[in-house]
């Protein structure tokens, strides 16, 4: 195959290559649908809980009673950080963004693994539970510290999402505020091979531990063509400032051929199911929590995106004004999501384990040709 031949069979992006097996997720484009092990991801994020839905993502079937109430408390078990990493959070020179702060953090959890040797998938799992619990303390304690105050200890009595609200803002979070939370981290929980799981998975299949492939995620994430685009979904609508200045801000960004934040998606063509139930989050919302004039401009953004552009909002778009109302500032939006998607990372991981082969793409050669060495004082 000539050099030319091979570079139109380029998959830029790896767009449309099949690179794994998985019985994790499955993702409709045309349908617009997203399922974890067999189930509507949005229909979990309506009826389930984020611990059930680790579990279904780890263990491939929902638990029952009994197997959920012993895994909440595994989780619980797994909450506290040690004293070793909260003074490695108190002393980090400078002062790290949040996801710096993370990666650093859970790279430095392996010092004090128990038992570093035994790589069997008993063990796996439960580093992968231990890190899936901390990353939320790790998160809150950083953020505490780098706001001057004194970090809060997780409370026994208080699911995931309701921790990571209290760990933060030091009360107890409102039952809409800790459900809507919940919510939001069943929905960002897990999405196939986006750019953060392939990450984990190619270190994963070098034989790499765990840790190393959470951090590459973790970094992965921290781009800002992954994990931002909520955050930047949000300075977007502040910078709109009402509903009335919608339609020529948007006409204004695509005469410029600037992107609309929070709309469009490499894999759904009809719309992101995820996004449509945030948006009636949303609407619940409205009036309960936050002000209530983000659902009238975002819903005004959504329809000038499609009128001017045909555009669909993804996950993105509704999660951000979301989780402003909820109070999350905008630093933490992409920490929130690297908690959420911890459990699909780790799913990602186990599995690349359990079947693994090294992750070795081609790539096409368009440098110089075939060349020899000539020494330096022959050079012109």
């Amino acid at each position: 195959m000539s050099m030319w031949e091979a570079e139109e069979k380029v998959a830029r992006g790896l767009a449309g290559v099949v690179a794994a097996v998985t019985r994790i997720s499955h993702i409709d484009g045309e349908k617009g649908e997203l399922s974890y092990c067999g189930y509507d991801a949005t229909e979990l994020a309506r009826n389930s809980s984020f611990e059930e839905v680790c579990y279904l993502l780890l263990h491939d079937e929902l638990p029952n009673a009994r197997q959920l109430a012993a895994f909440k408390q595994q989780m619980l078990d797994n909450r506290q950080i040690s004293p070793a990493l909260l003074e490695l959070l108190r002393n980090l020179p400078g002062a790290p963004k949040p996801m710096d702060a993370l990666r650093t953090a859970v790279s430095s959890m392996s010092a004090t693994d128990s038992s570093p040797s035994d790589v069997s998938r008993s063990a796996n799992m439960r580093r992968a539970i231990r890190i899936i619990s901390q990353m939320p303390t790790i998160v809150a304690t950083h953020w505490r510290l780098r706001q001057g105050e004194k970090p809060i200890d997780p409370d026994p009595s208080l699911g995931h999402a309701a921790n990571f609200i209290y760990m933060l803002f030091g009360r107890a979070p409102r039952d809409i505020e800790a459900r809507f939370t919940d919510m939001a981290m069943i929905l960002m929980a897990e999405h196939g091979l986006n750019a953060s799981t392939f990450a984990a998975r190619v270190t994963a299949a070098t034989l790499a531990d765990i840790y190393a492939a959470f951090t590459t995620a973790i970094g992965t994430l921290a781009g800002p063509l992954h994990g931002s685009a909520n955050a930047e979904a949000m300075k977007m609508l502040l910078e709109i400032g009402s509903p009335d200045k919608v339609e020529s801000y948007i006409r204004g960004q695509l005469m410029a051929g600037k992107r609309i934040m929070g709309f469009g998606h490499r894999v759904y063509k009809t719309g992101d199911p995820r996004a449509m139930l945030l948006r009636e989050v949303l609407a619940t919302m409205d009036g309960e929590v936050g002000n209530p004039r983000w659902l009238s401009m975002a819903m005004e953004v959504e329809d000038q995106a499609h009128r001017q552009k045909g555009l669909y909002p993804n996950v993105d778009f509704y999660c951000a004004p979301t989780l402003y109302s909820l109070g999350f500032p905008m630093e933490l939006f992409t920490p929130l999501f690297a908690c959420s998607r911890s459990v699909g990372w780790a799913a990602h991981i186990l599995e690349q384990y359990d079947d693994n082969r090294v992750i070795r793409p081609d790539a096409v050669y368009k440098g110089a040709p075939r060349r020899s060495y000539i020494p330096c004082e022959e050079r012109k």
